[in-house]
């Protein structure tokens, strides 16, 4: 995100030439992330790429102050197409939708090349996936920055529609919130963040805000010792981790692994074989 933004603002850029690069500079950063990876896994791999949440933030507030504003909010300029501008509000979906698209198609597609199998492999189980003769090291490395290209489309997508971008949209409960958006949709499928999306959506703007007002007027009485302030500051935060756990009792692989069952199954009926 701020790396297209200080194309576009320092050097002059376009919106579609600063887009490539952002999202490759960005892959190029997920490289150096991803180098810890090449040593641990697991619990000890989540903890090293949580790092960079708070690495990369200090480093454009800081160091980066001139470039990216540190604490102020920097404007971008809106993207223009043979003369038409996309500044108008809701015009950046024009852009968004059919890349999102375009990227959804290609993950899909990915995932079924040689490359797509050996992240396969490698995900599942590394040490039988280097006796098979898969280079983990090189495959791990390209997982970061293909993951890591995503996500720069995405944050300049990000900057170029809000036309305004700070470090407060970068925060850690932003990435606890994406991240169980790719848990409740289903890793390792390529629908599985657009459910997830979809879901988190739906339960934190409309089902949540719905069931607050009952819930408000049971736990006084339930628990007198309760602050009614305190309550009221916590109730969101609290049903959406509730949520997430029932959720991950239920369907711990995702949305997206049960509409693989319901395809699955709608294609065998009416036997049940």
């Amino acid at each position: 995100a701020f790396s297209s933004a200080i194309l576009a603002r320092e050097l002059g850029m376009s919106f579609w030439l600063a887009l490539p690069l952002a999202a490759l500079f960005t892959g190029g950063v997920g490289l150096v992330f991803g180098l810890p990876s090449l040593r641990v896994k697991g619990f000890y791999l989540a903890m090293a790429t949580l790092a960079a949440q708070f690495i990369i933030p200090w480093i454009l507030r800081y160091p980066l102050e001139g470039l990216t504003g540190g604490s102020r909010p920097i404007e971008v300029p809106a993207p223009t197409l043979f003369g038409l501008s996309f500044a108008h509000e809701n015009a950046m979906f024009y852009i968004i939708i059919p890349l999102a698209v375009i990227m959804s198609l290609a993950a899909r597609n990915i995932a079924r090349t040689r490359v797509g199998r050996a992240f396969v492999s490698v995900r599942d189980n590394d040490l039988a996936a280097e006796l098979l003769g898969i280079n983990v090291f090189n495959y791990k490395l390209q997982a970061f920055f293909l993951s890591a290209l995503y996500a720069g489309v995405a944050g300049c997508l990000l900057a170029f529609e809000s036309n305004s971008l700070s470090l407060d949209k970068f925060l850690l409960d932003r990435s606890i919130e994406m991240l169980a958006m790719l848990v409740i949709g289903g890793a390792g499928f390529p629908l599985g963040p657009l459910f997830g999306v979809a879901f988190v959506n739906l339960l934190t703007q409309n089902i949540i805000p719905s069931i607050i007002p009952s819930v408000k007027g049971v736990l006084p009485s339930l628990f007198p010792f309760l602050n009614p302030i305190n309550v009221d500051a916590a109730l969101s935060p609290l049903l959406f981790g509730l949520a997430l756990m029932v959720f991950l009792i239920i369907a711990p692989r995702g949305l997206a692994h049960r509409w693989e069952i319901f395809k699955i199954s709608w294609k065998l009926r009416p036997y049940s074989h």
